[in-house]
């Protein structure tokens, strides 16, 4: 697992874009549509990432989002983490959510090409 980004769910996108830009001074590094933006973190590797969520699924809830070589390798080698909805489709890839011992969310997403044995 790398830790790629931290992931923020918001609300009102505008409002935290302009916080986290125009407050904070955070520059921005890409967007995915109307709903997704992420911003560099000075002196780091890992960036913010805000996003609006398309529901108010557990899965959505703020956390780390760490890269693994394939999302569904990674949830059949970890059959006993309690996992939070099911593998879904994002863009370029997978992703999956489950939670820590203590109910914190880490997001596990791979950018491989979704391929038809997985839609």
């Amino acid at each position: 697992m790398k830790l790629m980004f931290m992931y923020q769910a918001v609300d009102d996108l505008p409002a935290a874009l302009a916080f986290y830009r125009d407050e904070l001074g955070l520059a921005e590094s890409w967007r995915e549509g109307d709903s997704t933006v992420a911003f560099d973190l000075p002196g780091s590797p890992i960036q913010l990432m805000l996003d609006v969520p398309p529901d108010d699924h557990p899965r959505w809830k703020s956390g780390m989002f760490c890269e693994v070589p394939d999302v569904d390798a990674f949830v059949k080698e970890h059959p006993d983490f309690t996992w939070v909805g099911e593998v879904i489709a994002v863009p370029d890839g997978r992703s999956a959510a489950f939670t820590d011992p203590a109910g914190n969310t880490i997001h596990v997403f791979d950018q491989g090409t979704e391929s038809a044995d997985h839609a």
